[in-house]
């Protein structure tokens, strides 16, 4: 795969062979960022699983105590109450029926999808649609709740969802390169501890295989991710 120039520059900086301490690793991926915007900073995970097997497929969410740096539109599928309080909570759209159906013809301008329980059996026909998206509403990452307002404010502040891809991998944007290695060491320690908490009691030996960093068209980073906590 060819390299632009300015990539080649900043990949000069970083030692493939080497894993460095956590906030050194994010000090170099702001460093290496070659991208005009106000990059994001994404974290990969190595981790020994098969995602195959039920117990070793987890999931969940966790609220980065610093945010992502991005807004996410939020859309509510609720009725009567529950869609008023969305509204009030500040979700950007609101419905039931005419919203699912929207969806069918190909409206995706939204993020996160939030549903109240009884919503569920109507929204769960468009599984082959949202599912690949990963944007089915789930229990376990709190977006299958009744209490919508609380829902709203967590995904607002910066709450993000995980779950490995086939081979085991989990990636997700820590933040931007606008913080600084401090506080996206803070976001990186919030996710590295629920990984590590969710850890499957069938698994045996090491767990966190690697981590990397990188900035939004920036080279990879490894860490030691014993140096993340």
């Amino acid at each position: 795969m060819k390299r632009g120039k300015k990539y080649v520059e900043a990949a000069k900086l970083v030692d493939s062979s080497k894993s460095y301490s956590a906030l050194e690793a994010l000090e170099l991926a702001c460093k290496t960022s070659t991208a005009k915007f106000d990059a994001s900073v994404d974290v990969a995970f190595r981790l020994n699983i098969d995602p195959r097997k039920a117990e070793q497929n987890i999931r969940g969410a966790i609220v980065l105590p610093n945010g992502t740096g991005k807004t996410r539109k939020v859309l509510v599928i609720a009725r009567g109450a529950k869609a008023q309080e969305a509204t009030e909570a500040g979700a950007d759209y609101v419905g039931e029926a005419e919203m699912i159906n929207k969806i069918n013809q190909g409206w995706f301008d939204f993020d996160v999808i939030v549903a109240t329980p009884d919503m569920m059996g109507q929204l769960g026909k468009l599984g082959r649609v949202l599912g690949p998206k990963g944007l089915m509403p789930n229990p376990k990452t709190g977006t299958v709740t009744m209490d919508v307002a609380k829902a709203i404010k967590e995904i607002k502040a910066g709450k993000v969802e995980y779950r490995p891809d086939k081979v085991g991998n989990i990636q997700m944007t820590i933040g931007k390169v606008s913080f600084g290695a401090e506080k996206l060491k803070e976001n990186l320690k919030t996710v590295y501890d629920a990984l590590v908490k969710a850890r499957p009691s069938t698994i045996k030996g090491s767990y966190v295989k690697n981590v990397s960093v990188a900035s939004t068209m920036g080279p990879g980073i490894k860490v030691d991710f014993n140096s993340i906590n």
